[in-house]
């Protein structure tokens, strides 16, 4: 399985949803780093977890002593439930809809671990925010800081970043929120359409706006390697991810060549700024030296209580299942910080050739 993810740094990500433990394993971070574990347990928090039974704490197994990274790889590990899970064998023929279970089945011939989903089980998204919590540590002592918000959940919309202007106050005073929206009344109207989905057995899906500041123009490559295409490439490892789209995005489509560009102009300070964002930060791959904004589309839980067909992979037949009612109704919630860790990941990849980060 390709859970490896390679660029100055590398990540690895393994274990499965119902294995004795998960983690990530960080390479080619900078020695002497300072890594703050109370601040990743509380990052980590922020992922919400529908079950209270989950464990969030990472044990880091080595890269790190007296607090700070030692050069050699990062690992964490992250114990799961029960070492000794609750197992229904029929559930490893069925092939849900929605679901991994038969492409995985089919890619792997039926050898893939299919309990809770294995490896293809969003539990898989918490090491991953390990690595990108410790890689915005790193980033925030250069004073590079990611910020995401829910933009949207089903039908509403909360108000979007100020695409030219985002203060790291802004970005902090997001992480602090139990909810993590701009406007809190319309977090109170998608809590709302969370609660009453729920009560009807579905589930709901949306979007993550994420804001990265102080990243100083000429980061990043044209083609292959620039910033939309590392973002991007990350941003997919996150389950139930549909589209991303930078700065206006698919709208662009819309609009005329002179709507769109933004206008240079040199601040008091010998600064090159736009006038507008609609690039999103990024102009041939590379950091413009704008606020780096992106949008990133989550479809609903598969998982819901309704009634749903699937297949019987050994009887080749169709088959009606249906879960009970401990289910997420809407895992954009979650999604939010790990929207952020991927970012993180993303510029610091980046960064590490910028002169005198390091």
């Amino acid at each position: 399985m390709s859970s490896v993810w390679n660029n100055k740094i590398s990540i690895s990500v393994f274990g499965e949803a119902q294995s004795p433990a998960i983690g990530v394993t960080v390479n080619n971070l900078p020695s002497g780093e300072y890594v703050d574990v109370a601040e990743i347990k509380k990052f980590l928090k922020r992922l919400r977890r529908a079950d209270s039974r989950e464990n969030l704490l990472p044990h880091i197994m080595s890269g790190l002593f007296n607090n700070r990274t030692t050069g050699s790889p990062l690992c964490a590990f992250i114990q799961n439930y029960s070492s000794e899970p609750v197992y229904v064998p029929e559930t490893d023929r069925l092939a849900r809809a929605g679901h991994a279970d038969y492409t995985g089945a089919v890619r792997y011939r039926g050898f893939n671990d299919v309990r809770d989903g294995g490896h293809f089980s969003e539990r898989l998204t918490v090491p991953l925010c390990f690595a990108g919590a410790v890689c915005g540590q790193i980033l925030e002592r250069r004073g590079i800081y990611t910020g995401t918000h829910i933009a949207r959940i089903h039908n509403i919309k909360d108000n979007p970043f100020n695409p030219v202007k985002v203060t790291r106050d802004d970005i902090i005073s997001i992480h602090n929120k139990e909810f993590p929206v701009i406007n809190d009344r319309k977090g109170w109207l998608m809590e709302e359409d969370i609660e009453r989905v729920r009560k009807t057995g579905d589930s709901l899906g949306g979007v993550v706006e994420c804001a990265i500041i102080n990243v100083p123009a000429g980061v990043g490559s044209p083609i292959f390697d620039g910033l939309q295409n590392t973002i991007s490439q990350l941003v997919f490892g996150i389950p139930f991810v549909t589209g991303i789209e930078f700065g206006t995005g698919f709208k662009s489509a819309g609009m005329t060549g002179s709507d769109w560009n933004d206008d240079f102009y040199v601040d008091g300070h010998g600064h090159v700024l736009t006038e507008t964002n609609n690039h999103g930060g990024i102009l041939g791959g590379i950091s413009s030296g704008m606020p780096i904004t992106f949008k990133v589309s989550f479809r609903p839980n598969p998982t819901f209580a309704k009634a749903q067909k699937g297949v019987d992979l050994q009887e080749m037949t169709s088959e009606t299942y249906q879960t009970n009612n401990d289910y997420d109704p809407c895992t954009v919630i979650r999604a939010v910080p790990a929207v952020e860790s991927v970012a993180n990941i993303a510029i610091l990849s980046h960064m590490m050739e910028y002169p005198n980060f390091c």
